[in-house]
């Protein structure tokens, strides 16, 4: 395993060097222990000095804290320590003091440290992470509510960022919520990086005590950028986007864990799960059952060619990790569309519907094994357990044939290899595709109710269960009903285990009815 790059690694550096101590309202209560983290943040001291005083800050701390009259002003103390030890020994001297027993002395004080293995009840293993911020140093411009909560340990973000990428990990690399504890006997001290999202409660100083931790920051943590911008232009310029394409881990790979993979819809982003990760991860059981995975992709392509790159990566998953748990899918709007393409079968006869001599003479086209085949003929994936559709139209949105669609269909531009490859094969039999033989295939027609491909996938059943949310702006008139985008004739399905109609537009996702109703289906999942 390769370690961080040398620019992260300088960077890492320099988010410890300009670390502070956030203001502590200072008391006679902890004094002393203020004193030492001072102390211990001066940059010209020497990184055993650092080390020591941080120690002796934390430790300090925790004799305060035995006291319920101190206990308050102590634990921020012991926390700051903590959590600033952490990075300062992961990122000092190329890894010099980072996972292996060290012996620390400054100002005749001396500390044996040694660093708590992995355990799958709730520890991290310390060679997880390649760097660490402090949460609260985290911006926070998306997530208005934060995901906390108060109690011991140094509450952080762990990174893991290898160079060449690894597998499934964004640009920035994973991340994870990590809370630091240091225990102490006498002068040998454990430091613990425990995983909040198995655990609630740390033993410290012999007592059981509740895990200070941050979910949100390590969601912010990921780059924050426009997402109607890149979402429309993700759309329109599809070419420039293909390298976004990809299933991306926003935690540490976890095999006890079931992969929760959502899907976005039509100009938009990954980035649009955010807030509804944050608060799936309210819930203490989903997150110490669920890591949370996203699929993104420029949504300008044919939905049947996206679902085709998504079953692509669900393949990768299984191949990369045999043992890992089955999916559960969350789509919304055209995402939608792509998750229903992971649990239907299409064969070749199931194409006759739309007239047997125009199907024959496409097929008889098609190259076997081409995009074009692997996106209109495929398996169902029976590692997907179930899936949750939210405002997806099943049927097509009428809007994707009116004026509004008609001009977005002419402003779209496939990649130049996706779109030689449709004309060189297919030729005059692209109708099939669209049910326009002027045009190329694009995400907005494959949204149109008169999609041929449509019409073939909404005569085959589902291998696994699934349930919708549908939007309805306000009317009340299901089944006239419609969330401005999707009617509620297209985003029904039969043989659903349950619809919810929810009271907002099409983009619902954070209702909080839609939130609850989400969780109430992740918590039906780990029953059955």
């Amino acid at each position: 395993m390769k370690t961080l790059s040398t620019a992260a690694t300088i960077l890492a550096i320099a988010l410890v060097s300009c670390v502070h101590s956030h203001k502590i309202p200072e008391s006679d209560r902890n004094r002393a222990a203020i004193a030492y983290l001072e102390n211990a943040n001066q940059q010209s001291l020497s990184t055993e000095a650092r080390a020591v005083a941080y120690l002796d800050s934390a430790k300090t701390a925790l004799d305060g804290m035995k006291s319920s009259a101190t206990r308050e002003d102590n634990r921020l103390v012991y926390n700051e320590a903590a959590g600033h030890l952490t990075m300062l020994l992961r990122s000092a001297e190329q890894g010099k003091y980072w996972n292996r027993p060290v012996t620390l002395s400054h100002g005749g004080k001396t500390y044996r440290l040694r660093y708590a293995p992995a355990a799958r009840d709730g520890q991290w293993d310390p060679k997880q992470f390649t760097s660490f911020v402090p949460a609260a140093d985290v911006k926070r411009p998306d997530i208005e509510q934060a995901n906390e909560i108060d109690g011991v340990g140094g509450a952080l973000v762990g990174i893991h960022q290898e160079s060449p990428r690894q597998a499934f990990a964004p640009l920035v690399g994973v991340t994870a919520a990590v809370s630091a504890i240091l225990d102490f006997k006498g002068s040998d001290v454990t430091l613990r990086l425990v995983n909040p999202t198995k655990t609630t409660h740390t033993t410290l100083a012999g007592t059981r005590q509740p895990l200070e931790a941050d979910f949100t920051a390590p969601l912010e943590y990921y780059p924050h950028v426009s997402e109607l911008w890149t979402g429309l232009m993700g759309a329109i310029k599809v070419e420039r986007y293909m390298d976004i394409t990809g299933l991306f881990m926003l935690q540490p790979y976890d095999p006890d864990k079931i992969p929760l993979i959502f899907v976005h819809g039509l100009i938009s982003t990954a980035r649009m799960w955010r807030t509804v990760i944050n608060e799936i991860e309210r819930d203490p059981i989903l997150r110490s059952r669920y890591q949370c995975w996203v699929f993104s992709y420029p949504t300008g392509n044919p939905p049947a060619y996206s679902a085709m790159r998504l079953r692509e990566e669900l393949g990768k998953v299984k191949h990369l990790y045999p043992n890992a748990k089955d999916f559960v899918l969350v789509g919304h709007s055209m995402g939608g569309l792509l998750s229903q393409m992971q649990v239907r079968t299409l064969n070749r006869s199931d194409w006759d519907i739309i007239g047997k001599d125009k199907a024959q003479a496409f097929f008889s086209r098609v190259k076997p094994g081409s995009d074009i085949h692997k996106s209109l003929l495929f398996e169902a994936n029976p590692h997907v357990d179930r899936v949750v559709y939210i405002c997806t139209p099943h049927r097509g949105s009428n809007m994707a044939s009116g004026g509004v669609g008609s001009l977005a269909k002419k402003l779209i531009s496939l990649p130049g290899d996706i779109a030689s490859q449709i004309t060189s094969s297919v030729g005059d039999s692209i109708a099939i595709l669209t049910g326009d033989s002027k045009r190329l295939p694009n995400s907005v027609s494959g949204l149109s109710p008169s999609n041929p491909t449509l019409k073939v996938l909404d005569k085959k059943p589902m291998t696994a269960p699934y349930h919708s949310i549908i939007g309805d702006r306000g009317k009340g008139d299901t089944p006239n009903s419609s969330d401005g985008v999707v009617a509620y004739w297209s985003s029904t399905l039969k043989g659903a285990q349950s619809e919810l109609i929810v009271p907002g537009p099409h983009g619902a996702c954070e209702l909080p009815e839609t939130l609850t109703e989400l969780r109430r289906i992740l918590h039906l999942q780990l029953r059955q």
